[in-house]
């Protein structure tokens, strides 16, 4: 007899829903005769997110699991654009709707964007108005002038507030799950899953809830959701449960769950000891890395641009100790809108993190797992085809008309995918250039020719031919994009590069790069860390694939200790 398969499980990370119908006390831009409650481009091209499309692509997504026969999905945190009232609100209509029309059973996790501390977060926004001039709307009836408009329903709840429009998706119990139980035991009240935090110097002494729990869907398979937002109590005085009273979660992820809620790490590793005795099929779910899901590539960073991002949320070697050591094998993460499979433990108890693109970034894909006793094996599914939203195209590109720029080639891409990717281009522009690359370097090389640019430096080996065939004119810009492209994206960003580009950047790569080392300031120093990480961020994605299968622990294997 064959091992047991179970029912496939769509997993979604980083759907940052906004409704561009929301209510939030203003009248929206008006677009062909629709009133669109739309973000700005210029908050958007500084975003490692875009708002306004998110809509449509978890509304497409949510289509493909119907048409997959789905019944199960998980939401891997941040499935709110910034856990708004009447957002939240709303996208908890459009599940029910789902459940209802398609029978889909949802399992919720907080991200970062979903709750901001125990008593949550006042929030301005800027979005476009009636005729596309700029609007900031804000929850904070303290801060309005002439130029902001107040909206209560801006306001993002906290602990156990901001879980309950999700309540039915996990969160607590319902009595179709076969079993259900949290770090504390089996009762779901908020009041009854709840831990100490304590300031460094002991003077703050807080009781906050932990949303974590285990559920059995279906005979035989556990899907252990670990809340890893951590809100880590500072030394000084504050107001009672004040947001600035605590570190903010977005980067403390499992380096603070070490510090802070080890009580879970003792929870998880009785899971695994449970499930591996009583022959059940356990996937750990939390919106955070427990992994550095770029496998070091990302390296370069610290040294070229300093404590990046990305470089602070990269989760420590102790975190991978201690998963493994409490048993996990196979766990997934979202939160930095990366695509990438890491493995620690070659021989032995080991551990695979696989990072879940978002569905609002490059490049635009969620996962399905299928699951058995014996192995697993995960489905990318990518969602770069859809068509782009015209009427918020429009609305772009009457803000960039009234503001006096040039439109953004964004704003007539040809599919989804292609907008993302030319989101990008202005997120490299406009943020990142500006935040985290030395100015000097940006004005030395920002809008050169790849080929002005290499020509000074020092040939690292001489045997390896560097040919512009048809590229002579690249300007060194495009291919900084095509590296964040390939960073974020490895193997589903090949499709989306000109084949002719990605056969120079390897070339660059070989000639020019070196290990990040020290880097002495100087220019030649950064471009050869630069290319050395380009030739990382190619191997990373030639060696990686869309489908991944997973040998899974069977019940006879030594649990660690």
């Amino acid at each position: 007899m064959g091992a047991r398969h179970f029912s496939p499980v769509a997993v979604i990370a980083d759907a940052h829903f906004h409704d561009t119908s929301a209510d939030f006390g203003f009248t929206g831009i008006n677009v062909d005769g629709q009133q669109l409650t739309m973000r700005s481009w210029s908050d958007t091209r500084q975003s490692t997110r875009v708002f306004n499309e998110s809509a449509d692509a978890l509304r497409a997504a949510l289509d493909q699991v119907a048409a997959r026969n789905i019944r199960h999905v998980v939401l891997l945190g941040d499935y709110t654009d910034d856990g708004q009232r009447a957002t939240t609100e709303t996208l908890r209509g459009l599940l029910q709707d789902h459940t209802h029309t398609h029978g889909t059973a949802f399992y919720a996790l907080p991200g970062n964007h979903d709750i901001f501390g125990p008593q949550g977060r006042h929030h301005q926004k800027e979005f476009l108005g009636e005729t596309g001039h700029s609007l900031s709307i804000t929850s904070n009836p303290a801060v309005i002038d002439d130029g902001v408009a107040f909206s209560d329903a801006m306001y993002c709840e906290g602990y156990p507030s901001g879980l309950n429009p999700m309540a039915a998706f996990g969160y607590f119990r319902r009595p179709e799950y076969l079993h259900w139980e949290t770090p504390f035991g089996t009762s779901d009240a908020a009041e009854d899953r709840v831990y100490t935090a304590t300031s460094p110097d002991g003077s703050n002494v807080y009781r906050l809830m932990d949303a974590s729990y285990l559920v059995e869907p279906e005979p035989g398979l556990w899907l252990l959701m670990i809340d890893a937002n951590v809100f880590e109590p500072l030394d000084g005085q504050f107001e009672r449960g004040e947001e600035a009273a605590f570190t903010d979660s977005t980067s403390g992820g499992w380096n603070a769950m070490l510090r802070s809620k080890r009580f879970i790490l003792s929870w998880i590793a009785d899971v695994s000891q449970r499930a591996k005795q009583q022959g059940k099929t356990l996937l750990a779910f939390s919106h955070y890395p427990v992994l550095d899901p770029f496998d070091g590539a990302s390296g370069a960073e610290a040294v070229l641009f300093g404590e990046t991002n990305v470089v602070r949320r990269t989760p420590v070697k102790a975190v991978e100790d201690a998963l493994i050591a409490a048993g996990v094998t196979v766990h997934f993460s979202g939160h930095l809108h990366v695509e990438g499979v890491t493995r620690r433990g070659a021989s032995g108890p080991n551990l695979t993190n696989v990072a879940v693109p978002s569905l609002v970034a490059f490049p635009p894909a969620f996962k399905i797992v299928h699951a058995s006793m014996t192995e697993i094996a995960v489905e990318t599914v990518e969602m770069s085809d859809l068509p782009v939203n015209d009427l918020i195209s429009q609305g772009y590109g009457r803000e960039s008309d009234i503001r006096g720029e040039q439109r953004d080639p964004a704003f007539t891409a040809g599919h989804y995918g292609d907008f993302l990717r030319q989101h990008k281009r202005a997120l490299v522009r406009h943020r990142y250039f500006v935040k985290e690359w030395p100015a000097e370097i940006v004005a030395a090389i920002g809008n050169r020719p790849v080929p002005d640019v290499v020509s000074s430096l020092v040939v690292m080996d001489e045997t390896i031919p560097v040919r512009f065939d048809g590229l002579a004119d690249l300007p060194m810009f495009e291919l900084i994009a095509d590296w964040y492209c390939l960073r974020q994206g490895a193997s589903l960003a090949l499709s989306h590069i000109e084949p002719e580009r990605l056969m120079l950047y390897r070339s660059l790569a070989l000639r020019f790069g070196r290990a990040p080392g020290v880097h002495d300031g100087s220019l030649s120093s950064f471009l050869g860390i630069f290319f050395g990480a380009l030739g990382l961020f190619l191997d990373r994605a030639e060696g990686g694939a869309q489908n991944l299968v997973l040998s899974m622990p069977t019940v006879g294997d030594v649990v660690p200790a």
